[in-house]
């Protein structure tokens, strides 16, 4: 297939139950049994640490089928400093297009235009075989530290890549995941049942 005829764009308001319909698609059973990350998305639009400006979504003939989005978060620095960086996600294609190109063309659009915008830095949570391909390093290269996680344990999850040349120069510290991504069980569960059912599997693998 030709990732070459799709169009990257603004999210629009009308397309917000079409975007939780496609996240939810993707990462069911995938991290955990049924999956958070349509209702997470539902949550942080009316976040004030969104970024309305990098809220996209990749369309093929009318149907969309790629999204991806950005929050402001920080660094707090063993210095004391506050470093202003980005965090990124959920981030998904749909599911039968997905090994095809996509996705790739997807991330690597979103972070030229976050640092079209100015923002110096991305820190996240993902899988470095995919996202070493766009530049990403694992975040303890640089000194930063992933909030809460004990000294000895496995921080090969957390990912950066800098978007401005020098942004994390001298930078050592904590990286704090916006609140807007702690959703409970609860509002998960309520909020999944205006869509369609879908059997919750425990698959080996899931992390939850």
């Amino acid at each position: 297939m030709n990732k070459n005829d799709c169009i990257i764009r603004l999210e629009k308001k009308k397309d917000h139950r079409e975007v939780e319909s496609l996240i939810r698609d993707s990462f069911w059973n995938v991290y955990r049994p049924g999956c958070y990350e349509h209702y997470v998305i539902h949550r942080l639009r009316d976040d004030p640490a969104f970024v309305k400006e990098l809220d996209l979504v990749m369309e093929k003939d009318g149907v969309i089928i790629g999204q991806n989005m950005f929050m402001k978060t920080v660094i707090e620095t063993d210095d004391g400093r506050i470093i202003d960086v980005l965090t990124m996600g959920p981030i998904c294609i749909a599911p039968e297009l997905k090994r095809k190109g996509y996705g790739k063309k997807l991330l690597d659009c979103s972070l030229e235009k976050a640092r079209e915008l100015g923002f110096g830095a991305v820190l996240f949570e993902g899988d470095i075989g995919f996202y070493g391909k766009s530049g990403f390093d694992y975040a303890s290269r640089s000194g930063i530290r992933y909030h809460d996680l004990p000294e000895d344990a496995d921080s090969s999850f957390f990912l950066c890549k800098e978007l401005i040349s020098g942004w994390l120069d001298d930078v050592t510290g904590v990286y704090q995941t916006p609140q807007g991504y702690y959703v409970s069980d609860k509002e998960v569960e309520e909020f999944d049942k205006g869509f369609p059912y879908k059997e919750k599997l425990k698959l080996p693998g899931q992390l939850f």
